[in-house]
């Protein structure tokens, strides 16, 4: 598969979706989707050279056993040692895991009721619960899990690891831990939000003859860019150009003793590519300010300014606000100013947003006026008035709710970030790595935003964009500076280096 094409992330729901579309629609056998699953895992285990000398089988009583069951065939038939165990309910299996029972105990496999006595094995796999998972693991099944996680040997989830939420990616009361992760078709979002990434390892996604042809037009359905979808956003730079040609952006950042967020913003929004910056800060920061970053405009104030205020979003083509702005009644009045009577695309970050949930009146007047607001977790926690806990559990919903509620595009930022805007629906961004969990990062990416904003990309497609080169700046730095020591200014730094590599790929 190439770079110019679209990843799909689907939930549960819609798995089990296209799923039901193949065998009832296209007439694929369920059997025969299993046959299928149960082959793509053992070639992973051969091509991964997982050690096949004492396999364990755990099976549950759905159709995730059921794959189970025919993976312990086919590996008994390879001629590997295979202990097979079944700890699902009688009265819950289903007619296709009662089938590959039947036809592993055929060729001469043994299944054991309960769970093995041993705990060692070289490779444990786990296929008790499938991604049609909902409610919290309890009672004989944790028990179970949590003995599986104890058990030495490679872990190998079928689908998906027991216990984790192909929707959410959370912990539904305890989870198997995975070395690999083998998931049919389509990789569902929970391998990549909260807890997934963790728990599932090494994910591979096999085709088994599940058509996507029935999800591929649903907006509910989160997707990623591919590479050159990317470098086909980076704006043009003509020869007959000037500065003038790529905008003049605001930085409206850095209250008292915040000068570096106003440095980290404007910086990196010249590393994009924007023409002029201006910034807009406390009259204490103009020294180190012009120091730090010769190349900017500053324009400092001691109080609040309308008439000044308002000229300078007359001059802007594009502005970044709140960056170190502090929550003060000074700071309100400016991001009231803003809202009210900016013309042009705006980013709205940090203490910005933690003014909007002081006066969240202010959102409903930002409506179809190109803002963009980003977000970490606790702010989305403000604005929404949702815990941080109910967010990881339903963040895909309530950011779609909320970016179309409000008709702006949403950055919410995590582990893995999800753009939302009513254009594009949700995208996540898979670059980004935890060397990035530093003070300055997410100034950094408001800067990177507004650059490309500034240039006159379309907001959502700066955001997208912006999220994408600001998360490979950082693994780039993380590979050449290891895990501890990247600074934010190191994302400045090779953001330059981001642009290359897209471009030359």
């Amino acid at each position: 598969m190439g770079d110019d094409w679209m990843q799909l992330w689907v939930n549960a729901a819609q798995m089990k979706a296209a799923d039901q579309y193949t065998i009832q629609k296209l007439g694929v056998p369920s059997l025969e989707l299993m046959e299928h699953a149960a082959q793509a895992c053992v070639q992973v285990l051969e091509d991964e050279k997982v050690d096949l000398s004492h396999v364990c089988v755990v099976c549950g009583s759905g159709n995730n056993g059921g794959d189970g069951f025919a993976i312990a065939r086919i590996l008994q038939n390879n001629r590997y040692s295979v202990e097979t165990f079944c700890v699902g309910n009688p009265e819950h299996y289903t007619e296709e895991t009662q089938e590959q029972m039947y036809r592993l105990q055929e060729c001469g496999g043994k299944i054991t009721y309960g769970m093995p006595q041993e705990d060692s094995y070289s490779v444990v796999i786990d296929a008790v619960f499938g991604v049609g998972l909902s409610r919290k693991v309890e009672g004989r099944y944790r028990q179970v899990i949590e003995q599986m996680n104890r058990m030495r040997g490679t872990k190998f989830a079928v689908d998906i690891p027991s216990g984790l939420s192909a929707t959410t990616g959370c912990i539904l009361g305890c989870a198997f831990k995975a070395d690999y992760t083998v998931t049919f078709q389509l990789k569902k979002i929970g391998l990549e939000m909260s807890q997934g990434r963790t728990m599932a390892g090494k994910v591979i996604v096999p085709d088994i003859g599940i058509s996507t042809d029935s999800i591929c037009e649903d907006q509910e359905i989160v997707r990623t860019a591919g590479k050159d979808i990317y470098r086909k956003m980076l704006p043009d730079r003509p020869e007959d150009s000037n500065k003038g040609t790529y905008g003049r952006l605001l930085v409206i950042a850095g209250s008292k003793g915040m000068a570096g967020a106003a440095y980290l913003n404007a910086h990196a929004a010249y590393m994009t590519g924007a023409g002029l910056v201006r910034i807009y800060t406390s009259s204490d920061n103009r020294e180190i300010l012009q120091t730090l970053l010769p190349e900017a405009i500053i324009t400092t104030y001691e109080e609040y300014n309308k008439e000044e205020l308002l000229s300078l979003l007359t001059w802007a083509d594009s502005v970044c606000i709140g960056s170190g702005l502090r929550m003060s009644r000074l700071s309100e009045k400016i991001l009231k100013t803003v809202i009210e009577y900016v013309k042009v695309p705006c980013l709205i970050d940090a203490d910005g947003l933690n003014l909007l949930a002081e006066n969240k009146n202010y959102l409903n007047q930002m409506a179809e006026r190109r803002f963009v607001i980003t977000p970490h977790m606790k702010e989305m926690s403000r604005l929404t008035g949702i815990s941080v806990e109910e967010l990881k559990a339903d963040r895909i919903q309530i950011l779609k709710d909320f970016s179309s509620r409000y008709r702006i595009t949403c950055v919410l930022k995590d582990s893995r970030t999800l753009i939302a805007s009513e254009e594009k629906g949700i995208r996540m961004n898979l670059t980004g790595n935890s060397a990035m969990a530093k003070a300055g990062s997410g100034d950094v990416l408001a800067g990177v935003i507004s650059g490309w904003m500034v240039q006159g990309k379309e907001a959502e497609d700066a955001a997208e964009l912006g999220t994408y080169i600001h998360g490979l700046s950082g693994d780039l730095a993380k590979f050449e500076k290891g895990v501890y020591s990247v600074m934010a200014r190191d994302l400045i730094e090779y953001i330059s280096k981001a642009l290359m590599k897209l471009e030359e790929e």
